[in-house]
């Protein structure tokens, strides 16, 4: 049994989440970009009137991501890419069983790796990514329950 089947998978804390909804200038290319550097599944879709896609749903490891085609309008359309904002605020926190492997084929599909898979003071081994469409992804593995005087002197010492 490795170290990492030790602990539970996806910590308690994050078993439930808020469910994140992601607008891109182009869904399906960016659906086929989360199956292939993320190992996405995709779960439905809603194709809009004029072309594109209204509304999808991914799934990304035991994590559910909406997206569309970002509108640039008002109401409902009002939506944008990151790429039109000149950046993101948000980064998309996913815990997977292979930080490592999911890493290696994102960077093959195209991804942007920020951070190598690390192991980190908080007891999760993480990686960094910028998708196609401007999102930044942090993926972790779960290696170790820390206790928070420990997690607090971790980061004493990591400066």
């Amino acid at each position: 049994m490795t170290e990492n089947a030790v602990h539970a998978e996806i910590p308690d804390r994050y078993r439930y989440a808020v469910v994140p909804h992601i607008m891109v200038d182009d869904a399906a290319a960016a659906i086929d970009f989360y199956r292939r550097a993320f190992g996405a599944r995709e779960d439905f879709r809603i194709d809009a009137p004029g072309g594109g896609i209204l509304h999808a749903e991914i799934t990304v490891g035991r994590s559910v991501l909406m997206l569309g085609d970002a509108g640039g309008g008002e109401g409902p359309s009002a939506f944008t890419a990151p790429a039109s904002l000149g950046g993101t605020s948000v980064a998309l926190h996913v815990h997977v069983p292979d930080v490592d492997g999911l890493a290696e084929r994102a960077t093959a599909a195209g991804a942007e790796l920020l951070q190598p898979p690390t192991d980190m003071f908080h007891g999760d081994r993480t990686a960094v990514l910028r998708d196609p469409s401007g999102h930044l992804w942090i993926f972790l593995t779960h290696v170790e329950d820390v206790p928070p005087e420990e997690l607090a002197r971790r980061l004493a010492a990591a400066g």
